[in-house]
């Protein structure tokens, strides 16, 4: 299943990919809303780099919320 690690002042969290559902870990509410904002807009860029990952190639940068 696809998925990503989110990190937030030390906590992670995995989210799938295209739900944006927490599968691990914990956020307060709005930083959760966020992370689920972000999986939305970036969906195709995500998904696409998984399956990079997939078959052992380097996937692209995504900017994150941080930045």
């Amino acid at each position: 299943m696809p998925h990503i690690h989110a990190d937030y002042q030390g906590e992670v969290a995995v989210y799938s990919i295209p739900e944006g559902k927490c599968l691990a870990g914990h956020f307060p509410p709005k930083k959760h809303k966020l992370v689920v904002a972000w999986i939305e807009i970036h969906q195709e860029d995500l998904l696409a780099d998984w399956e990079l990952a997939v078959v052992g190639k380097k996937p692209f940068p995504i900017r994150g919320l941080d930045q």
